[in-house]
């Protein structure tokens, strides 16, 4: 029997998309810290909530602590695909700001082809997040830490 497995475009954009962005943030960020895609991030012991962001940018002292801590994390990105919609506006934004995670984008995969990124910045007295910049074509940011990404690359 043969198993095949299709690959639609969409997971090829979305894998695309973070890698990109991984890498832009990467550069940007400095020595202090490093942007990876695919990292585990323990929010909670208790109950148990790992996530796993589409892009993590966390200290780079900390590349051998496993798992990563939310107070490891300066910023998570989302990418959001068909289906996780809800989790990725909602639940995903909810459990990082709770968690303690400063910055957090996320990523709509626009029809025009173009992403759309929104940013947010934890407001530490109410502890959840509040909108900061939205971006389509460039994302040009002084915060975290000065960055400038063409999303027309993607």
């Amino acid at each position: 029997m043969t198993v095949e497995m299709v690959v639609s475009s969409a997971a090829k954009r979305h894998s695309r998309l973070g890698r990109l962005l991984a890498n832009s943030l990467d550069v940007a960020a400095g020595p202090g810290w490093n942007a990876d895609t695919g990292s585990d991030v323990r929010l909670q012991d208790v109950p148990l909530n790992n996530r796993r962001p589409d892009v993590t940018v966390y200290r780079a002292d900390t590349i051998d602590v496993t798992p990563t801590r939310p107070e490891h994390v300066l910023l998570v990105v989302e990418v959001v695909s068909p289906g996780s919609e809800t989790t990725d506006r909602v639940v995903k934004a909810d459990q990082y700001a709770r968690a303690g995670i400063q910055f957090y984008w996320r990523v709509e995969q626009a029809a025009t082809g173009v992403p759309l990124v929104y940013t947010y910045v934890l407001d530490p007295a109410t502890g959840r997040y509040r909108d900061s910049e939205t971006f389509t074509g460039v994302v040009k940011m002084a915060a975290p830490f000065p960055v400038e990404i063409d999303l027309g690359r993607i």
